[in-house]
């Protein structure tokens, strides 16, 4: 599905994005685990897991509405290429925050995974922070990564249709999702992530898209007193994206102790778009944790992804904010 302002030219179809080298490298070599944590064996979470078993407190990927675990495929490669443990999930249908928080923690469990940071992308964010809040008596979350992230679903003023979306065709509920795509003049990097976005979004059945716009939309805020001890990374753009003004702002007040990862450009989706930056970010987060017992990286790793993180420092992305 071409993008709103990208050229014929500019427009990289999804089968050149499957046959890219990065992709095809990713799909050949990182193979999508299946796993059932819930009595309930219709409850499937899909993970890719890459990089040094060894670590036990890795960084965790979690997707946006509108897309699965494949869409940090360039984090995943990149970071595991330095040494990190990354695992990137796609969550089951949930359609309450409690029963999907139960069902995070046994997966955690599963996995024998004590603590973890979280990378949380959007309706990922929020999940993520409802998850260090349900935990916080017996935390499970590090450390948060919240990108174009969100701490009350009030700002999307839907809460009253919120248990309708169960009924909807998937048709409707994709033009939902949809309409909070970015329109008009687009770089070819933003325009082939919406595409990549786009087939992603094609590749959900009609209950997880209703399950993720329930959770997504439903009644619920993040309480910030649960997860003080938590350390965060805010992550967001400045130009178009899903999110008001108004919501990073509340996100700001939510976390005045968080560091601020601030990107020129990369729109919704910016570990697609602008990978490096956003990379470059993540190292920065996780580089706090070193020689901790939550590193999430494999120690003998560490000098040569601090030599990485140095040169990628000194010089910069042109989209990059040097905030933190």
């Amino acid at each position: 599905m071409p993008s709103v302002g990208a050229s014929q030219a500019d427009i990289l179809t999804m089968e050149e994005i499957r046959v890219s080298p990065d992709y095809n490298w990713f799909r050949s070599t990182v193979p999508l685990k299946r796993i059932i944590v819930d009595d309930d064996d219709s409850k499937v979470w899909s993970l890719y897991d890459a990089g040094p078993k060894s670590v036990r407190c890795p960084i965790i990927f979690l997707p946006p509405v509108s897309g699965t675990a494949e869409v940090f495929f360039q984090q995943i490669l990149a970071l595991t290429g330095w040494g990190y443990r990354v695992i990137s999930l796609q969550y089951p249908v949930y359609w309450d925050i409690l029963e999907f928080c139960d069902g995070f923690r046994k997966l955690l469990d599963h996995l024998q995974l004590d603590k973890v940071h979280i990378f949380g992308a959007s309706l990922g964010g929020f999940l993520a922070q409802k998850f260090a809040e349900c935990t916080y008596k017996s935390p499970r979350v590090h450390s948060l990564i919240l990108c174009n992230s969100f701490s009350d679903t009030s700002i999307f003023n839907q809460t009253w249709t919120a248990n309708s979306f169960w009924l909807m065709p998937a048709f409707i509920l994709k033009k939902i999702v949809l309409g909070n795509f970015a329109k008009g003049p687009l770089d070819p990097k933003m325009a082939h992530a919406i595409d990549f976005m786009v087939d992603r979004l094609e590749s959900l059945n009609q209950s997880e898209l209703a399950s993720r716009l329930t959770l997504n939309c439903q009644n619920s805020y993040v309480e910030p007193h649960k997860i003080k001890d938590v350390a965060v990374t805010i992550m967001d753009v400045f130009d178009q994206s899903a999110l008001s003004h108004e919501a990073k702002e509340e996100m700001y007040k939510l976390y005045p102790n968080a560091r601020r990862a601030h990107l020129k450009t990369g729109g919704n989706f910016p570990y697609l778009c602008r990978s490096a930056e956003v990379n470059l970010y993540i190292q920065i987060h996780l580089r706090q944790f070193h020689s901790t017992r939550y590193a999430a990286i494999n120690p003998a790793m560490v000098s040569a992804a601090e030599l990485e993180v140095r040169r990628a420092s000194v010089c910069p992305g042109q989209d990059g904010n040097e905030d933190l």
